[in-house]
């Protein structure tokens, strides 16, 4: 058998949803999923990053959260969205992945942690794709 993308709210991700929501438990400390009524969907309400609810197909820094500025100035870029790609990639390295993007050496992320493994990473984009429109 050959394995199949996940289209899960109409975005593609590659990765295992069950795999990414064991990976996201090292994430609840500082995000939360929380639907549009409020209610929690993963994670436990924190607030120290930005909720997690719809991220896939969305511009980076363009939730009601208080974002550092490099993460804003690459999501006003023209049609930059969140993607199974710049998701892993940014998760991996926050830091170097802003400065890469913007071309930009002072650009700063603000989330301190990283998602070591690739494949984590990935599968984290697929658990969270499942919340997204």
């Amino acid at each position: 058998l050959i394995a199949s993308p996940l289209y899960a709210g109409g975005h593609a991700a590659s990765g295992d949803a069950a795999e990414g929501e064991k990976a996201f438990k090292k994430c609840v400390a500082c995000h939360v999923v929380q639907d549009d009524s409020g209610k929690v969907l993963a994670g436990r309400n924190a607030k120290t990053g930005p909720n997690l609810y719809n991220i896939a197909g969305r511009a980076p820094g363009s939730t009601d959260f208080k974002y550092g500025k490099s993460i804003v100035e690459y999501g006003q870029k023209d049609g930059v969205v969140w993607t199974e790609e710049n998701f892993v990639a940014y998760v991996q390295d926050p830091t170097g992945f802003l400065k890469e993007v913007l071309d930009d050496k002072r650009a700063r992320g603000k989330m301190s942690y990283k998602v070591r493994k690739k494949e984590d990473a990935v599968n984290l984009y697929a658990y969270l794709a499942q919340f997204s429109k």
